[in-house]
C-alpha cells in the first residue's frame, strides 16, 4: 500500500480467462480507442503501483509484441509487466495490455506467458472491449459505495470487492473465443500451441493451492485471477483440441522452459515492500513503518493503493493514507465522509480524540439512514507525521460484536521500530538446478514460505512424490539478501 487517496475502482478491462469460436477477423486498433488506452495507461499504472522495471519487463513486451504480430497488430500493441502479485492478466481499448509479476512468477515457460498474452489480444481482435465499452465506466470507490449505501448495491460492495479491481466481465462464448484465436497467434508466432493448456494448468494448479492455504493463512492476495474468473472444467481440454486443429504435433515447436526460468532469476516475488507486506493477518509498512494487525476472522488483501479488510457478518473497509490537509485530522476526516457518502443521509456521531500507542488519533462514528437499516460507518485517522495521515474506514452493521472487532483494529496501528522495518525483506524467485540425489524436500526447506513443499510444488507445476531429474532447472523463494 502506498499513501493516497481511496482507491478506484477500474472497470472495462478485459479478464484473463478463456473464449471460443475464434471467427475470422479483420486486426485493427481504431484511433479513437488509442486515444482512449493513451489516456488510461497512466492512471492503470498508478492504481497497479506502477509498471514493474526491470529485465524481465522488456522480456515480457519482446514476446508480446511476437504474438501481435502474429495477429496482425505488428506495432500496434503496448505491452506493460506491472509491479503486482496478484495473478492476472488484462486489456483495455487500444491494445493497451498488461501482465502481473505475479502472473509471470507462476508462469513455466515462455510458451506459458506467451499464451497469455495471445489470449488478450484475441479480446482486442475480437472487438470484446468495443462490444462491452457502452456498460463499462470508470467508478470510484466513493461511486461504489454510494450505490450501496442507497440500497442500489449490496454491501460487499465497498472495499472488499473494490479489491479486484474489474467489474466488467466477459460472456463464456467471448471468452472461449478469446482461447481459441490465442492459439492461433500462438501457433503462428513459433510456440507450442499446447502452451495455452499448460497455462491453464498452471492456473488451476495456483487456484487450488490458494484453496488448500488460505485457511490458515487468511490474509492474502485475494483478487486472483481464478476467483474473479472460475477455471471451467473444459478449457484445459478445450485448449488442447484448439492446438491440435492446427495441425500441428504435440512438441512440435517450442515451449522454451529453460530461457524462461533463466529470465525470471531475480524476479520480486510476493509484496513489493514500497506497497507493505501482509503476513498472516497482519500488515506492516517497513517504509512508512507503520503497522496493524487485524482480529481473528478478519482477512487483508494488499492493493498498490489500500488495504482492504473483510470481517465476519459483512464487515468491510479499508485501510490507506493520504495527505494531511490544513485542518488536520478533522478536516482529513471530513474529507473522506464526504467522498465517500456524497450527500447520502448520515449522522455524524461526536468524534473523539485519543492517543494510539502514543499517536495521535481521531474516531468518528457515522450512522448512514438505508432502504434495508441502519449501516454504521467507523472512521479512526492517524497523524502519521511528515505531513501525512492514515485512516481506517468500516462499514457494518450497528451490533455490539462488531463494534468490539473495529475497536481491536483500530486500537491495533502502530509505529514500527526500526528493527522491525529492516526485518521484512523482500522475497524473490530463484531458479536453480536440481543436483544429484536432491528431492522435492530438498528444495522445499529452502523455500521462504508458510507452506513450503506445497509452495514449491505449486510454482513448479509438480505432484507430490514426482521424482526430480538432475540437471533440470527449477524456481524456489528466497529472502533477498540483507
Amino acid at each position: 500500500m502506498r499513501r493516497s487517496t481511496l482507491p478506484l475502482l477500474l472497470a472495462g478491462l478485459t479478464l484473463l480467462a478463456g473464449c471460443g469460436g475464434g471467427g475470422d477477423y479483420e486486426p485493427e486498433v481504431r484511433p479513437e480507442e488509442k486515444r482512449i488506452g493513451a489516456e488510461q495507461h497512466p492512471q492503470l499504472l498508478a492504481e497497479f503501483g506502477g509498471p514493474y522495471e526491470a529485465p524481465e519487463a522488456a522480456y515480457a513486451r519482446a514476446i508480446g509484441r511476437k504474438v501481435a504480430a502474429a495477429a496482425g497488430l505488428d506495432g500496434e500493441c503496448t505491452f506493460t509487466l506491472v509491479n503486482s502479485d496478484v495473478v492476472n492478466a488484462f486489456a483495455v481499448p487500444g491494445c493497451y495490455i498488461y501482465v502481473t509479476r505475479g502472473l509471470m512468477g507462476i508462469v513455466n515457460s515462455e510458451a506459458e506467458l506467451a499464451s497469455v498474452l495471445a489470449h488478450e489480444v484475441g479480446h482486442i481482435v475480437a472487438a470484446h472491449n468495443r462490444r462491452q465499452q457502452r456498460r463499462s465506466m470508470w467508478r470510484s470507490l466513493a461511486v461504489a459505495a454510494v450505490g450501496m449505501i442507497t440500497g442500489s448495491e449490496d454491501l460487499t460492495r465497498i472495499a472488499g470487492r473494490a479489491a479486484q479491481y474489474f467489474t466488467l466481465r466477459y460472456s463464456r462464448s467471448q471468452e472461449y473465443e478469446a482461447d481459441d484465436l490465442g492459439v492461433r497467434y500462438l501457433a503462428a508466432a513459433g510456440y507450442d500451441p499446447y502452451a495455452a493448456g499448460d497455462m491453464l494448468g498452471t492456473l488451476g494448479r495456483h487456484e487450488e493451492y490458494m484453496a488448500r492455504t488460505r485457511g490458515r493463512d487468511e490474509a492474502r492476495a485475494i483478487p486472483e485471477w481464478a476467483r474473479t474468473h472460475p477455471l471451467a472444467g473444459n478449457r484445459v481440454e478445450r485448449a488442447a483440441q484448439s492446438a491440435a486443429a492446427t495441425g500441428i504435433a504435440d512438441g512440435a515447436l517450442p515451449e522454451l522452459e529453460i530461457p524462461y526460468l533463466r529470465e525470471l532469476d531475480g524476479l520480486l516475488y510476493g509484496d513489493d515492500p514500497e506497497q507493505g507486506c501482509v503476513q498472516g493477518s497482519r500488515f506492516a509498512h517497513p517504509v512508512m513503518r507503520i503497522g496493524f494487525e487485524a482480529p481473528s476472522g478478519f482477512t487483508l488483501t494488499n492493493s498498490p493503493r489500500s488495504i482492504l479488510i473483510e470481517g465476519p457478518d459483512g464487515l468491510r473497509g479499508e485501510f490507506g493514507g493520504g495527505p494531511m490537509p490544513p485542518g488536520g485530522l478533522p478536516a482529513y476526516a471530513d474529507g473522506l465522509i464526504r467522498t465517500l457518502l456524497r450527500g447520502a443521509p448520515a449522522e455524524a456521531g461526536p468524534a473523539e480524540g485519543v492517543l494510539v500507542n502514543g499517536i495521535p488519533t481521531l474516531l468518528l462514528p457515522v450512522l448512514v439512514r438505508t432502504e434495508q437499516g441502519p449501516i454504521e460507518l467507523s472512521i479512526a485517522a492517524y497523524d502519521g507525521g511528515d505531513g501525512g495521515a492514515y485512516h481506517f474506514l468500516m462499514v457494518g452493521a450497528p451490533d455490539e460484536a462488531a463494534r468490539n472487532a473495529i475497536a481491536d483494529l483500530f486500537s491495533s496501528f502502530r509505529l514500527l521500530s526500526l528493527e522491525e522495518a529492516r526485518s521484512l525483506r523482500p522475497r524473490l524467485i530463484r531458479t536453480v538446478r536440481v543436483g544429484p540425489g536432491q528431492s522435492e524436500s530438498t528444495f522445499a526447506r529452502l523455500m521462504a514460505s508458510e507452506h513450503p513443499l506445497d509452495h514449491f510444488l505449486m510454482l513448479n507445476g509438480r505432484s507430490a512424490g514426482q521424482p526430480l531429474r538432475p540437471g533440470e532447472m527449477v524456481k524456489i523463494v528466497t529472502f533477498a539478501p540483507r
